[in-house]
């Protein structure tokens, strides 16, 4: 009877819908910027050191090539583990793990001295990265209130996004210093361990998926400590289905109920993620080759990178709107003409200009795209789902990384970028037509 009137008392709630983002959920978001932060500091640099490193260790852009090879390759790997792991030991281990993994190993990349050492700490450095991008996902897709999903995703990102042009800026004043200087870079990888330290002590486990194992006391004290509010999920709990293997969250992801959503994401994925990282992570490389001074060409990608956290900032604005694949299309169909106009401009500004709006749309666009995936599962395979996707579109990136070479030689600088504008037009005409809507609804009633 006495469990009977507590209960009573407690509110009736879908977890976070329909309440109030309090000072202490803010924390945990503001944590989630904070790793996000370093992860980006280490998931940019190497963009901006690449034309350094060429010129320090006489390197041609085949070997950069193996190096960015490796590197997705490692990405595919960690966001498969990641989605895996964080659905069977929980969304804030995984987090914190791949936080402490990709802080190490950005440090390891500094102290590398051949090729295949590089190449092997940069791997890591990969795998934790995206380790923590696909945890974070569903994380933050579980934390937030449906009204709200789309914004908190976005403003997260535009905030650890500022890493992008910021670390362009301190790459235009340490690089130029010395042929070694470079190695400087990688050691601000170790200020990725105050986010880890921060993260021991306030961050808290994803209520959702304590409800999925079974644990729903604990779930309801998690929500009560970042609001304040007494609820009661036992409706919530009574709706959970069994705890599966992951063979079984495979096979669920291509049953009957999910086939066309799995297969729209993962076409989607696999052609618009080569792409972006064409744009983010070879630009720099591409310009000098093109003609560009290494000088000139941090100047011109420092400019760029502010697009980065701008146009996570206008995610935020936009990604509640049009069920959340109709801004997604808008931003990748002008991703698309910006691309075939910058492989054609010339001139300083005219190329800073264009790539400001190029990587400004396909940022803002690409991060939609991650609460999209995050919320078209269940909460027993989220993030199995949403790394799965991920690591497939890593996967396809860095299949692509090896035939940017061949491109060049054989299209140039244009040739590049039109096969960009291809890559991001067709997954939108598949997203607007059979993609599913999803923002503004419960995660329940999407799954």
């Amino acid at each position: 009877m006495a469990i009977d009137i507590e209960k009573s008392k407690k509110r009736l709630n879908n977890y976070f819908d329909g309440l109030e983002v309090s000072t202490a959920h803010k924390i945990v978001f503001f944590i989630i910027m904070m790793a996000y932060f370093f992860e980006q500091m280490d998931n940019w640099n190497f963009g901006f050191i690449a034309p350094a490193l060429m010129k320090s260790w006489k390197l041609t852009m085949t070997q950069v090539s193996q190096i960015t090879f490796a590197y997705f390759m490692a990405m595919t790997l960690g966001g498969l583990t990641g989605g895996i792991i964080s659905d069977f030991i929980g969304r804030r281990k995984t987090f914190l793990g791949a936080i402490f993994l990709f802080s190490t190993a950005s440090i390891a990349n500094g102290f590398a001295t051949n090729l295949s050492m590089f190449i092997i700490t940069r791997a890591l450095t990969g795998f934790g990265v995206f380790c923590l991008m696909v945890t974070s996902q569903a994380y933050i897709a579980e934390m937030a209130p449906a009204d709200s999903r789309g914004k908190w995703q976005g403003l997260t990102a535009a905030v650890g996004f500022c890493a992008a042009p910021i670390i362009g800026f301190l790459c235009t004043i340490i690089i130029p210093l010395n042929a070694e200087a470079w190695r400087y870079i990688f050691y601000f990888g170790a200020l990725g361990y105050v986010a880890f330290v921060v993260g021991l002590k306030y961050l808290k486990e994803s209520p959702r998926w304590l409800v999925a194992q079974g644990r729903t006391p604990e779930a309801e004290k998690a929500i009560k400590e970042i609001t304040g509010i007494d609820v009661d999920l036992s409706e919530a709990a009574a709706k959970v289905a069994p705890r599966q293997r992951v063979l079984d969250v495979l096979v669920g992801m291509f049953s009957l109920k999910y086939l066309k959503r799995t297969l729209v994401l993962l076409f989607f994925m696999l052609l618009t993620t080569p792409a972006t990282f064409v744009v983010t992570n070879w630009t720099t490389t591409l310009l000098n080759q093109r003609g560009l001074g290494v000088a000139e060409c941090l100047q011109a990608s420092f400019v760029l990178m502010i697009g980065v956290p701008v146009g996570l900032f206008v995610s935020s604005l936009v990604s509640d709107k049009g069920g959340r694949k109709i801004p997604l299309a808008i931003l990748y169909t002008l991703a698309a003409v910006l691309a075939l106009i910058f492989g054609r401009v010339s001139g300083f500004w005219p190329i800073v200009v264009i790539g400001f709006l190029l990587i400004a749309c396909i940022m803002a666009g690409s991060f939609i795209s991650f609460s999209y995936i995050a919320e078209s599962y269940p909460t027993k395979m989220r993030n199995t789902g949403t790394g799965v996707h991920n690591a497939i579109g890593r996967f396809s990136t860095s299949g692509f990384q090896l035939l940017i070479p061949v491109l060049f030689a054989q299209y140039k600088f244009v040739g590049v970028y039109n096969v960009v504008a291809v890559m991001l037009i067709i997954p939108v005409v598949v997203v607007l037509i059979w993609g599913i809507r999803t923002g503004g609804k419960s995660l329940e009633e999407i799954s």
